[in-house]
C-alpha cells in the first residue's frame, strides 16, 4: 500500500475551538504541529502543549509574529479565531498555506463582498492555495449531511434540519446573556439577532441549493421567543421573569413563497415553557419529504454538565479531518460541494 503523504500545519489561534484543534493535530498519525500563532500576550512564548492540555512539551513556541508563521512554510493554517480579519487570510493563502477554517465566511463563493471574494481568489492564485469553511452547525449538519440524505432522493418537496441546544448548564455568561440575548427583555430579540442567524446560515443553505440544482428566490430569516414564568437559576447567572428563556429562529430557503430548505434553531435555558415549545434533548432532527421520505434523530449522548467541554470536538475534529482533502483541492475558495467526502485518518496508515 502506498503511504498517504504527511502535512505540516499551523494552528491559528488557541480559544475554545483552537486547542481543540491544535491537540487534535499534535495527536494526529498524519499531521505535524508547524507552528502556532496566538493573539493574547500572555500566551507568546509558552509551548504549545501547555496550551492545548496536553502535560507534555512540544517543541513548538507560540507566536504572534505572522511573519513567522508564513516563513515557516507549512502546508495548511487551522484558522479559528473569533473574528475573520481577510488581511490575515490573504497574506496566509498567498504565503502558499492552505486554510481550513471554523469561520462560517467561505462556506459559499458567492455569498461573500465582491470585493472580499475578489481579494480572497487572488491570493489563492498567488499561493496556488486553497481555503474552506467547514464545522458541525454551519457545516456538517447544514450540508454534509443533507447532500448524503439526498442523495436517495428524485423527488424533494422540503428539507427541515431542527437543532435543539441545552443551555442550562453551559457557564458562559458572555455568551449566553451579551451575544444570544438570553436574559433581556424579548423586545430586544431583533431584526439584527435575526440577520446574524441568517448569515451564518443561509450560505450553507444555499450551497445545497445549488449543488441539488434547486431555484431558490430567497432565504429569509423569522424568529420567536420564550420567556421565563418565573426566575430561573442556570450555571451562567440567573434569567428574571418575563425575560427571554428560549428561542426559536428559522432561516428557510423559498420558493414560490414556500420553504424548500430550512435551518431551525431551538436554544433554550429551560423546559417550563408551555406545549407550544416542543423541546428536545440537545441534538439534531432531520426530515426529508421527498420520494425517499426520511426522519432522522441524532443526539449527543453526553450529560449536560459535560456538554461544554465536550461539544467543541463537533466543529473542531471536522476541521482537522479536512486538512489533507484541502491540501489536495485546486487553488480557490472550496465548498463542501466541491470536496471529496472527509474521511477522518484514525490510523497511521
Amino acid at each position: 500500500m502506498t503511504p498517504r503523504p504527511s502535512y505540516r500545519v499551523v494552528q491559528w489561534a488557541s480559544g475554545n475551538i483552537g486547542a481543540r484543534t491544535l491537540r487534535a493535530v499534535v495527536e494526529h498519525p498524519r499531521l505535524t504541529l508547524a507552528g502556532l500563532y496566538v493573539h493574547t500576550p500572555a500566551k507568546a512564548g509558552s509551548d504549545a502543549g501547555e496550551l492545548c492540555g496536553l502535560g507534555n512539551a512540544t517543541g513548538i513556541i507560540a507566536t504572534r509574529d505572522i511573519d513567522e508563521i508564513t516563513a515557516l512554510g507549512a502546508d495548511c493554517v487551522l484558522y479559528t479565531p473569533r473574528a475573520c480579519d481577510f488581511d490575515e487570510v490573504c497574506r496566509l493563502l498567498a504565503s502558499g498555506a492552505n486554510v481550513v477554517t471554523t469561520r462560517g465566511e467561505f462556506h459559499r463563493a458567492d455569498s461573500l463582498d465582491p470585493a472580499v471574494r475578489g481579494r480572497v481568489e487572488a491570493a489563492c492564485d498567488r499561493g496556488g492555495t486553497s481555503i474552506h469553511s467547514t464545522g458541525s452547525s454551519p457545516g456538517f449538519i447544514t450540508e454534509a449531511l443533507p447532500l448524503v440524505l439526498t442523495s436517495i432522493q428524485r423527488r424533494l418537496d422540503g428539507l427541515t434540519i431542527d437543532e435543539f441546544a441545552d443551555l442550562s448548564r453551559r457557564d458562559s455568561p458572555g455568551l449566553l446573556f451579551e451575544v444570544m440575548g438570553f436574559g433581556k427583555p424579548p423586545a430586544e430579540f431583533d431584526e439584527r439577532r435575526l440577520s446574524v442567524v441568517r448569515d451564518s446560515f443561509g450560505p450553507s443553505l444555499r450551497l445545497v441549493a445549488d449543488t441539488l440544482s434547486l431555484r431558490l428566490d430567497s432565504v429569509e430569516a423569522t424568529g420567536e421567543v420564550a420567556t421565563a414564568p418565573r426566575p430561573v437559576h442556570i450555571a451562567a447567572g440567573v434569567l428574571p421573569t418575563g425575560t427571554v428563556a428560549a428561542q426559536r429562529i428559522t432561516v428557510a430557503g423559498l420558493r414560490d413563497g414556500r420553504p424548500v430548505l430550512r435551518f431551525r434553531a431551538h436554544w433554550y435555558c429551560t423546559t417550563d415553557l408551555g406545549p407550544a415549545w416542543d423541546l428536545r434533548p440537545t441534538g439534531w432532527h432531520v426530515t426529508v419529504d421527498g420520494d425517499a421520505p426520511l426522519d432522522v434523530d441524532i443526539r449527543f449522548p453526553v450529560p449536560l454538565d459535560r456538554m461544554a467541554a465536550t461539544s467543541p470536538s463537533y466543529t473542531a475534529n471536522r476541521a482537522v479531518n479536512a486538512v489533507p482533502f484541502v491540501c489536495a483541492a485546486p487553488p480557490g475558495i472550496r465548498t463542501t460541494a466541491d470536496l471529496p467526502q472527509i474521511v477522518a485518518a484514525l490510523g497511521p496508515s
